[in-house]
């Protein structure tokens, strides 16, 4: 038995599949972030159900990729029970989806997400009518909170048992009854869906409330860009001042762990360089990485669930028109954040093949949660969280510049942004901490063990003196720069994870006490030179399968380009300020 759930973008769908079936998705209040289905098997009423979370899709015969992905599986006729989940405080343009889904002569539940919000615009929903004029079940439903959640599940296992026993006779029936409906156009879709809507909501008084006059401050044209360099700066100390806590006293923890865990191999020996090598890499995961990750992953998604980034993208449109994008592939900046990956894939959202291939480009220089690992374990801890935010700060405005010259090579008129911003909510703690969870999993689970053998890798090429050689081969770079040549393996290896180049920067420059080894200046060239250079490999490997070898390789060149100017410029900055 298989359920599939569908609905336009910001509807709370991928909250909903969240809630019944851990947290397997991204869930964000912007549209883009769903862009290919994802499936999870869930227990209802003791029966095994494969549920399937699709794409956000405003309609079935958009061009939009993630769309036609949609209809691509919908064609498939895999799914047993179609769930369309729709936003019931704009229930007319939610109605536009449905009415494609009703002629697919397949089991339809309408669940009306976000009933809590519909009744604070004064919005009351007639269900019952609503139910009888389409000829389907129709439900309440606040996924955020679990209310409906049960009532939606056990609803849509007996709508399957019933469909099952369905007679010919009612078949056909539904089959006639829906063939008008297949038959409208956009436009009349359009102009139904406002009709049915207006005959079953009915529009009491809205009451202008704290959120209205919050957002008149946060999307004020002077004022909104204020609040955010403040609102960044918070987020910047909160993340700096947990990790600076934590860091210290876990470092030393290990350091008296991995003298005991030497002991009993003596001192230079071929066992004692790999045991070395492999507690330096745990330690570094446990205390450089983690303490870091964990409290931004955390507050992103804080900042996420609270319907703040929807109004960074709203700010931020003007930014992406003046480097020649489309105010949408904001969402793939955000994503970036968190990881280039997802950043990458969520392009898909995007029309024209040269935005897509412009806001890949461009994502892949934005500094993911890995990079953030160099940003604060080396700059902020030492340097403090201004340089730290003034580095981000900087990264925009290298971003900005390529992409103004990436535009101006590839010159094409871009619309504005139309862009759905979402009511603020309470978020929760069970999903926000699921949500950083997940997101710390991938390290755990993906990263740290790569961590631990790129460690004893680096001891192994160390003690046979095979490391000069990587060193010799990326000199030329770490001359440029005004760098030691030891930086070379850290580099290299930093393409497969990017927490490597600071974790083995350690152990190649024999101490994590870096303020003695390298210089303030040199701190701040080699983070702005691991911010930019070649993505990661999962993110190389995304970027072929979404625009081909071609692309990919000309944007890892780019990065490389990208990443030697900017080291470059910040070299003869602080040659002036420090």
């Amino acid at each position: 038995m298989r359920f599939a759930l569908i609905g336009q973008p910001n509807c709370g769908k991928s909250t909903l599949f969240n809630s019944v079936a851990g947290y397997k998705a991204e869930t964000g209040n912007f549209s883009g972030t769903t862009v290919t289905f994802t499936e999870s098997r869930v227990r209802v009423q003791g029966q095994v159900v494969e549920l399937v979370d699709l794409p956000g899709s405003y309609a079935l015969d958009g061009l939009n990729p993630a769309e036609s992905e949609t209809l691509r599986y919908l064609d498939s006729r895999e799914g047993d029970v179609i769930i369309n989940v729709a936003d019931a405080s704009h229930l007319a343009q939610s109605l536009e989806l449905t009415f494609e889904l009703l002629p697919l002569n397949r089991p339809v539940i309408l669940a009306l997400n976000m009933v809590d919000e519909a009744m604070r615009l004064g919005l009351r929903i007639d269900g019952e009518g609503l139910s009888r004029e389409l000829g389907i079940p129709v439900l309440p439903l606040v996924a955020s909170k679990g209310r409906g959640v049960k009532e939606v599940f056990v609803r849509t296992v007996k709508i399957k048992d019933e469909s099952g026993k369905m007679k010919d006779e009612e078949r056909i029936q539904n089959s006639v009854r829906f063939a008008g409906i297949q038959k409208l156009t956009a436009q009349e879709r359009h102009v139904r869906a406002r009709e049915v809507a207006g005959r079953f909501v009915t529009r009491g008084e809205k009451r202008v409330t704290w959120h209205d006059r919050l957002d008149d401050v946060l999307l004020h044209p002077v004022w909104g860009y204020a609040i955010l360099l403040l609102v960044l700066f918070g987020f910047f100390q909160a993340v700096y001042g947990m990790g600076k806590i934590v860091e210290p006293p876990v470092l030393a923890f290990f350091n008296t762990l991995t003298k005991g865990a030497l002991r009993p191999f003596g001192e230079a020996t071929f066992l004692s360089e790999i045991v070395l090598g492999v507690m330096q890499g745990i330690a570094a995961g446990v205390a450089i990485v983690l303490p870091y990750l964990l409290p931004f992953l955390f507050g992103l998604g804080l900042l996420e669930d609270i319907g703040y980034l929807p109004r960074v993208a709203f700010l931020m449109d003007a930014f992406m028109h003046r480097i020649g994008l489309h105010g949408k592939a904001i969402v793939p900046f955000i994503l970036g954040y968190g990881c280039n990956v997802p950043a990458v894939m969520s392009t898909r959202s995007l029309e024209e093949p040269r935005d897509r291939y412009l806001a890949a480009a461009l994502a892949t220089l934005v500094p993911c949660a890995a990079r953030l690992a160099v940003v604060f374990g080396l700059v902020a801890f030492y340097l403090g969280p201004l340089a730290a935010l003034s580095l981000y700060m900087f990264n925009l405005l290298v971003i900005a510049v390529t992409g103004r010259v990436l535009s101006q090579m590839m010159p094409e008129d871009t619309p504005g942004l139309i862009l759905e911003i979402p009511p603020y909510r309470v978020p929760t703690l069970k999903n926000v901490t699921s949500k950083a969870w997940f997101r710390v999993r991938e390290f755990v689970i993906e990263a740290w063990p790569v961590l631990i053998a790129g460690s004893a890798v680096l001891a192994v090429l160390n003690y046979f003196d095979f490391a000069y050689i990587i060193n010799w081969f990326v000199r030329p770079f770490t001359w440029l720069m005004g760098l030691p040549s030891e930086v070379g393996v850290p580099l290299i290896f930093g393409i497969l994870r990017k927490e490597l180049s600071l974790v083995m920067l350690g152990q190649a420059l024999g101490t994590n006490n870096f303020s003695t080894v390298l210089s303030s200046s040199q701190m701040m060239i080699y983070a702005t030179f691991v911010m930019f250079y070649l993505p990661c490999l999962a993110t190389l490997s995304v970027l072929k399968r979404e625009l081909g070898t071609r692309s990919m390789l000309a944007i890892s060149a780019l990065t490389v380009l990208v990443a030697l100017l900017a080291a470059l410029f910040m070299l003869g900055l602080t040659k002036v300020l420090l």
